[in-house]
């Protein structure tokens, strides 16, 4: 039962760590185009973003294969569901 609760966990862990990945690059997007500077913020977004989600995923696996996978699927998973909401914003914001 113990394992279960991890692979939740993990699941859980990696949809949050998607979700923060997904959405930040969207806003990152949304709020560079037309600045000054705009490489610069895509770098600093990119590079906090991805280190965020390095030391997440380092820290849910724990050395287990089985739990970074659950996390990884979790992480694609959210990709989707970002998707689908920014798309939803996107035509109520016309």
């Amino acid at each position: 039962m113990n394992n279960w609760l991890m692979l939740i966990g993990s699941l859980i862990a990696g949809i949050l760590l998607g979700i923060f990945y997904f959405a930040g690059l969207w806003f990152t997007v949304q709020k560079a185009l037309g600045r000054q500077l705009a490489g610069l913020f895509f770098i600093g977004s990119f590079l906090l973003r991805t280190a965020v989600v390095l030391v997440g995923f380092y820290f849910v696996a724990a050395g287990s294969w089985e739990r970074m996978v659950i996390c990884a699927i979790g992480f694609i998973t959210a990709r989707f569901m970002v998707i689908h909401y920014t798309k939803k914003y996107s035509k109520n914001k016309r």
